[in-house]
């Protein structure tokens, strides 16, 4: 039996118990709020009862962490090279809510030895019992690591700005995607959020024409959660490394996200919503590394 089957057969060992609702939040492109949201979101969902963890896969930039104002103790290299536990890794943030940094360990990750693979598999399975939502805070653009970590997560959440620029990096992502042979758009959820929007009519424009050219040239069909209101109380908050929906709730961009939130964990969307689990999505993720660096 290879080592492949093995794992295979530790997953689907997993396949009775609990699995978290895992979303990756990309971008086409930096400095479009992505990172923002990703932490606002977390803090939302938090307050509608959920237990939510983000996974800064943005190695090399932290910005989770900076948005936080909370430098972690630990990263996930920890789990190989100090022997430690997912549990003691995981940093506390506002609102009981968690995250775990990757500082370099995802570049490392395609050179892995089995053993080490099979570690970080049991090490996320745990996640899916602590959590019941797992944030991918993935990098910007079109990297091996970013289009890696998007094709394998079952909800992606694209953000976009008004900028032309933002919008045609976010239509190459898709199409760099929709190119990817395990990439199969029938079993996936791409959700379009428009950000920095001057009114609700900006945004629905946006994702209306992105969903235009993705269905007919990508047969890709992509779905609206809303949008959030350009607003200065983000970009103070921003500055005094808070979560604007901590520093500023009642702003105009928090209520954007607090919407934006519900309608994310409403119970008609959730019921047919695919709930992998955060352990298959990095057994997926890992399968996908190893092979391109082949």
């Amino acid at each position: 039996m290879d080592q492949a089957t093995k794992l295979r057969q530790m997953m689907d060992t997993k396949e009775k118990q609990d699995k978290a609702r895992v979303i990756a939040v990309t971008s086409g492109k930096g400095g479009v709020g992505k990172t923002s949201l990703s932490v606002n979101l977390a803090i939302e969902i938090s307050k509608l009862g959920k237990k939510v963890v983000i996974f800064d896969a943005d190695f090399g930039l932290a910005n989770v962490e900076v948005m936080l104002g909370i430098r972690p103790k630990y990263n996930l290299l920890d789990l190989f090279h100090n022997n430690m536990s997912i549990e003691d890794i995981i940093t506390s943030g506002p609102n009981e809510i968690g995250f775990i940094s990757s500082g370099s360990g995802v570049s490392e990750l395609a050179s892995m030895d089995y053993d080490s693979i099979k570690l970080l598999i049991k090490e996320m399975g745990k996640l899916d019992k602590l959590y019941d939502v797992v944030i991918i805070d993935t990098g910007a653009g079109i990297t091996d690591s970013v289009m890696e970590f998007v094709m394998v997560s079952p909800e992606i959440l694209l953000v976009v700005t008004p900028e032309p620029t933002s919008i045609t990096d976010a239509y190459s992502l898709l199409k760099v995607l929709r190119r990817k042979e395990e990439f199969n758009p029938m079993y996936k959820t791409i959700n379009v959020v428009s950000n920095r929007v001057t009114s609700q009519d900006e945004g629905q424009d946006i994702y209306s024409k992105m969903n235009t050219v993705s269905s007919k040239f990508l047969n890709t069909k992509l779905q609206y959660l809303g949008d959030i209101p350009q607003d200065k109380s983000a970009s103070m908050a921003i500055i005094e490394q808070k979560p604007v929906c901590i520093a500023y709730p009642n702003s105009v961009a928090s209520k954007g996200i607090s919407n934006i939130a519900s309608k994310l964990m409403n119970e008609d969307v959730t019921e047919y919503t695919s709930k992998e689990g955060i352990a298959k999505v990095f057994f997926d993720f890992l399968k996908s590394r190893r092979k391109s660096k082949r």
